[in-house]
């Protein structure tokens, strides 16, 4: 590269025009940086070369030994060396030829139905009595809803319609917004928690949803590393065998529990599809978490199953 410290500009010129058009980039933007950094302290002469990418590549936070890992991370790469091609020509943008193909994206965690009882119970007793409700609405809201982490800490009051069991998710994926009908049952919890925090915080309409109990973020909106820590202490705490493909079960992962193993009570386990023509909402009762060998993959949308576990975990709960 004729200047290679104006990598860290590049990076932030591309981020700023690839944003304008509707993308996040969140971890692309995040590898992106570190990418920057990287180069920044090894100060090389020249353009940059494939070598170096591959380097970078394999020097992740976790110290992965695993060339997909690396190939995830070189592929990260290559759209932003194409385009910084056109500055400096002598760029090289890496291909599969490295680390092979960087393949699908690994299988999730599918939480089973205790497991996830479970998850709600222990987030329930954390302290101060606030954070403990906080986290166990949350975490059932993910796994209910398929919500993103980052679109759940996002909600404020006015998102969250308690009246219709409407959220509005602000800012998803290429700048829209949508709305996420939600059961009854989850609705019920939602409902629980303002009850419990509106006392003990300042309330406008956007004011955060989910909001820190202790320091300097009591009453502001969580960040989802909050989020990601808790979730992973209680990881430890609960010793879940892992089921997927990560190292260990995300909270990402709870997302998909509201598109996985959908199975209704009201037809025998193992029923074709085509069972549940004709049946309302209210006669899909259940889900039943964890069941990824069952057909009936995918989401029923606008069956009202969403967040049906809270029906029995909620009554056992709630006098």
């Amino acid at each position: 590269m004729s200047q290679p410290l104006n990598l860290k500009k590049r990076v932030r010129q591309y981020l700023r025009e690839r944003r304008r058009l509707g993308f996040q980039l969140r971890s692309m933007g995040y590898a992106l940086r570190g990418f920057a950094d990287y180069v920044d302290k090894l100060q090389p002469s020249g353009a940059l070369t494939v070598d170096l990418m591959a380097e970078w590549a394999k020097c992740d936070r976790a110290a992965s030994k695993d060339p997909r890992t690396w190939a995830r991370r070189l592929k990260i790469l290559r759209p932003f060396m194409r385009w910084l091609q056109q500055f400096e020509s002598g760029t090289e943008v890496p291909d599969d030829a490295i680390f092979g193909r960087a393949g699908e994206r690994l299988a999730p965690h599918i939480f089973s139905e205790r497991e996830i009882v479970d998850l709600l119970a222990a987030a329930r007793r954390l302290e101060p009595d606030l954070r403990g409700v906080t986290y166990e609405t949350l975490f059932g809201l993910l796994a209910a809803t398929g919500l993103r982490v980052s679109e759940a800490v996002g909600l404020s009051n006015s998102d969250v319609d308690l009246k219709t069991g409407m959220l509005t998710v602000q800012r998803t994926k290429f700048a829209k917004s949508r709305q996420v009908p939600v059961h009854p049952s989850t609705l019920d919890r939602l409902r629980r928690y303002r009850r419990l925090r509106d006392p003990l915080i300042e309330l406008t309409e956007e004011t955060p949803f989910f909001v820190g109990s202790r320091g300097r973020r009591r009453g502001q909106s969580l960040s989802t590393r909050q989020v990601d820590r808790v979730f992973a202490e209680l990881r430890v705490q609960l010793a879940w065998p892992n089921r997927g493909a990560h190292s260990s079960p995300r909270v990402h992962d709870l997302r998909h529990n509201s598109e996985t193993g959908i199975i209704p009570r009201a037809v025998p386990y193992g029923a074709a599809p085509s069972e549940l023509n004709g049946r309302s909402g209210s006669e899909i009762l259940g889900i039943i978490r964890g069941s990824s060998g069952s057909p009936l993959h995918g989401r029923l949308a606008g069956s009202g199953v969403s967040g049906a576990f809270w029906q029995s975990y909620g009554r056992a709960r709630v006098p």
